[in-house]
């Protein structure tokens, strides 16, 4: 029994130098679709026309009234102290009832509590006054 082998060397096959771009492409068309399909879902929204913010400084008119809460939570009327809140509820009730009705410019010390602040706001909402502003530094912007 013979064996028959080949004769001389056997050729190594031809290393194939293209790549077969097809299941690229493919996937990227899948993709694509699926993309055109759902962007339209995740944006839309209702209509609707928002303010614009414009920052401007504030205008300290003499009638307005300046209401400062420093970080023990004592109440100031201009400069002034008040003993409690039923004081400055006697004195909102006061000046809420003057025609044009002043702006109460709200200043509270950074590490005041919240509640502080809080008790500021209610105080004047219940006197009725209605615009309550807050007075803050303005950023600092250099380089």
């Amino acid at each position: 029994m013979a064996m028959s082998i080949g004769a001389g060397q056997e050729e190594e096959p031809e290393v194939m130098a293209s790549i077969n771009t097809t299941p690229l492409v493919d996937v990227m068309l899948v993709l694509l679709i699926i993309f055109l399909i759902t962007i339209p879902v995740v944006i839309q929204s209702v209509p609707v026309q928002l303010p614009r913010a414009t920052n401007q400084a504030t205008i300290t008119k003499p009638e307005n009234i300046s209401i400062a809460v420093d970080r023990e939570g004592n109440i100031y009327w201009n400069q002034r102290i008040v003993p409690t809140n039923q004081a400055l509820l006697e004195k909102v009730k006061e000046i809420a009832v003057l025609k044009p009705q002043p702006e109460v410019h709200v200043r509270a010390d950074r590490e005041t509590r919240f509640e502080n602040v809080g008790r500021v706001i209610v105080t004047a909402q219940r006197g009725g006054i209605a615009k309550v502003g807050f007075i803050t530094e303005p950023e600092f912007r250099g380089r």
